[in-house]
């Protein structure tokens, strides 16, 4: 239990670490800063008080949920204020009560965030669900370099939770960015259309960069999806689109799934799929994954779903190491590299989980793109494909050598822990561990063509010989995400940067390692300590 409730306020963290950190969230640094050092300090949202609790040292309760809505307005106030300005947006709300504003200016000039946010969360509510489900409506477009006061105002009676209600965040949207934004209002109780839906963000290069929803964490609400898919299947967003087709799916199926499960309709073996995300993950419109998929599955047995997702009875599933044989179709349990070399033995073992689904064991063959053959085609392709490189990930990857024609790579992956590890590693002791187990490095190419091919959000290093980026550092590739988008980084191979947590991927030993070898590295370990 204490594990989960470390686990789940850590994930509440990295929501706003995630958010601050990405390319959306367009806050001068200072904002940021103070932003982040305030939730640092707040615990849960006592809703009686309307105010967060206080957080002491070593607690471990979940970080205030993200609302960038709120978190929008109360930014763009303090930064007003910070800059003598009195026009308050958040007192500009006719359905606000005078008593209310007034506490608001006194905590803006406490510079109280904690307060701040919590009015800012509690008057701005979401939309009705009787509204939701009314889908008739209208596009409206708001063109780069408008004014976007027409645009804050037209959204402000609605709770969309989209950072768009700040005045300060519009005006970058269309000014500083250069972005047209398309807005879909349905109609509201008297037949305007009023309520708006989703948001569309096309670049100054005509690219498709956001759709948001109205939904938690900014995703679709269960109603509108096809209204969205129509407007992306029109001529000016075709080619764009479909980046988006996927998405727009996936929230469909997600929604019938969700009707079959409040209706008690049987889940197929393809809605299972589909559900757990064996073949590919639940692709969403929002900053964080759909609420559903938990929901639903959290109400289902898990078991008896893996029986007819796997085809295989019970016994052919095993949960430890001492349980696999030549009938075992599916594994669920602890890995390392022991219990990888015993698998190895048995090929009709199909389905790897350390636990299901959440965590699935990374093993495949990449094929790499011929097409594919210089670090000038490897960044076209990245490009096109809309996916984030950092600065140092650049640097190296402009000094990688690409294969001229297609190349296979087995590969598979192990966390530092794993391959015995506990309090992390030099990068010297994860490599002389490797050659020790038979493991070796990857040719340089493997992490960008990997990234093109994997759609794995998870962080993930990759083992090669390292490449001297801007400021001299030893980097090898990373993989990982950076809000919204799948990203490639490099990560400086340092010796305090092998946490006992990192993951790195490795091509497999030729052949299987011998149970001597294993014995002899163990001796080696003892002698070691």
């Amino acid at each position: 239990m204490l594990h989960l409730r470390v686990e789940f306020a850590k994930k509440s963290l990295d929501n706003w670490v995630d958010y601050l950190a990405s390319t959306e969230s367009k806050y001068p640094d200072w904002l940021k800063y103070y932003t982040f050092r305030s939730i640092l300090k707040m615990g849960r949202c006592d809703k009686k008080k309307k105010a967060f609790t206080e957080r002491y040292g070593g607690a471990i309760a979940p970080f205030p949920d993200l609302n960038r809505e709120a978190l929008a307005i109360v930014l763009g106030d303090i930064e007003k204020h910070e800059g003598g300005n009195s026009d308050l947006e958040f007192t500009k709300r006719f359905d606000i009560k005078e008593e209310i504003k007034q506490q608001y200016c006194q905590l803006l000039k406490q510079k109280n965030f904690a307060k701040l946010y919590a009015l800012g969360i509690e008057e701005f509510k979401p939309i009705p669900e009787e509204l939701l489900k009314i889908t008739e409506g209208e596009w409206k477009k708001f063109s780069r370099g408008s004014d976007h006061n027409p645009l804050v105002e037209s959204i402000s009676d609605y709770g969309t939770g989209w950072c768009l209600r700040g005045e300060a965040m519009a005006e970058r949207y269309l000014i500083r960015d250069q972005n047209d934004l398309y807005i879909y209002y349905s109609l509201d109780k008297e037949g305007k259309p009023n309520v708006p839906r989703v948001v569309m963000v096309v670049n100054s290069n005509g690219r498709i960069a956001e759709v948001r929803g109205v939904a938690e964490e900014e995703n679709l609400d269960p109603y509108i999806g096809n209204i969205v898919e129509t407007k992306l299947s029109q001529p000016e967003f075709e080619e764009e689109g479909k980046a988006y087709k996927k998405k727009s799916a996936d929230m469909k199926l997600l929604t019938e799934i969700e009707k079959k499960t409040k209706t008690g309709q049987r889940l197929d073996k393809n809605d299972l799929i589909f559900l757990y995300e064996i073949d590919s993950q639940i692709e969403g419109f929002g900053y964080q994954r759909d609420p559903r998929i938990e929901e639903i599955r959290k109400a289902r047995n898990k078991k008896e779903d893996m029986l007819v997702i796997f085809e295989c009875s019970n016994d052919q599933i095993a949960e430890g190491p001492e349980e696999i044989n030549e009938n075992t179709k599916a594994y669920v349990g602890e890995w390392n590299m022991e219990i990888f070399q015993k698998i190895r033995k048995y090929p009709r073992i199909l389905h790897l989980y350390e636990s299901f689904p959440d965590k699935k064991i990374f093993m495949r063959t990449l094929e790499t793109d011929p097409a594919i053959n210089s670090p000038e085609s490897a960044e076209e392709t990245f490009e096109e494909k809309n996916i984030y490189r950092s600065s140092w990930g650049k640097d190296i990857l402009h000094k990688t050598q690409f294969s001229k024609e297609s190349r296979k790579y087995d590969l598979v992956r192990f966390t530092v822990e794993q391959l015995g590890f506990s309090n992390g590693a030099t990068t010297d002791e994860i490599y002389q561990r490797a050659e020790k187990l038979g493991l070796e490095l990857c040719p340089a190419e493997v992490g960008p063509q990997l990234r093109l091919q994997y759609p794995g959000k998870e962080w993930m290093l990759i083992a090669m010989k390292q490449i001297t980026d801007r400021d001299g550092d030893p980097d090898v590739f990373y993989l990982g995400w950076d809000g919204g988008r799948l990203a490639l980084r490099a990560g400086s191979a340092r010796p305090g940067y092998w946490r006992s947590r990192r993951r790195v991927c490795f091509p497999p030993p030729q052949g299987n390692l011998d149970t001597l070898q294993l014995e002899n590295l163990k001796i080696f370990d003892a002698l070691a300590l």
